[in-house]
């Protein structure tokens, strides 16, 4: 069934909101599985801050034109659908990845990430990337061990030089006849 000019036009505004706002799209084919049975996909995929979309490759194409992206056509051949990664591309990539493991019917085509194009392999890669969180938590702690060794040698130095302050001061304060004992 045809689609109105009106409908097409909707569905480019859509799309160009959609890349717009995604800091990356994961492309894949879903030969053979039905609306229904990319519900637990579409569910798993938003949990991942993101949404899918089923895609007519033709106005995509269009779109990511009119947005200044890369518009790979190679990708965008057969039955198209894209899981669009609003914060964290890696974990998005990594729930498309894990459903073609899964499932027969869904093949990683390929992403685009800002200007750059990646293909299956590169989607497999990125899809191992820990999460944003832990990518964040394992800076911080690159950063602050430095700093924090930084510390333990600067006190380290400090209690040294209390210590022999101390040791001189007690052995002054010790009447004369009277010798240390340690």
């Amino acid at each position: 069934m045809a689609i109105t000019r009106e409908r097409k036009a909707e569905l480019l505004r859509d799309y160009d909101e959609l890349i717009r706002k995604s800091q990356g799209m994961i492309l894949f084919e879903y030969r053979g599985l039905n609306m229904k049975g990319m519900d637990p996909l579409r569910h798993k995929v938003r949990e991942a801050q993101g949404e899918l979309h089923v895609v007519k490759n033709t106005l995509a194409l269009l779109a990511l034109k009119q947005a200044g992206r890369p518009a790979p056509e190679d990708l965008f051949t057969a039955t198209t659908a894209v899981a669009f990664a609003f914060s964290d591309p890696p974990a998005v990539a990594k729930v498309v990845t894990t459903a073609a493991r899964e499932s027969e019917f869904v093949k990683v085509k390929g992403a685009l990430l800002g200007q750059n194009v990646l293909n299956a392999k590169d989607v497999e890669a990125l899809a191992d990337t820990p999460p944003l969180p832990v990518l964040r938590a394992q800076l911080l702690g690159l950063i602050s061990a430095p700093a924090s060794r930084l510390a333990g040698v600067v006190a380290s130095g400090v209690r040294q030089v209390v210590n022999v302050v101390k040791a001189y001061a007690d052995k002054e304060a010790q009447p004369a006849g009277v010798e240390a004992t340690a």
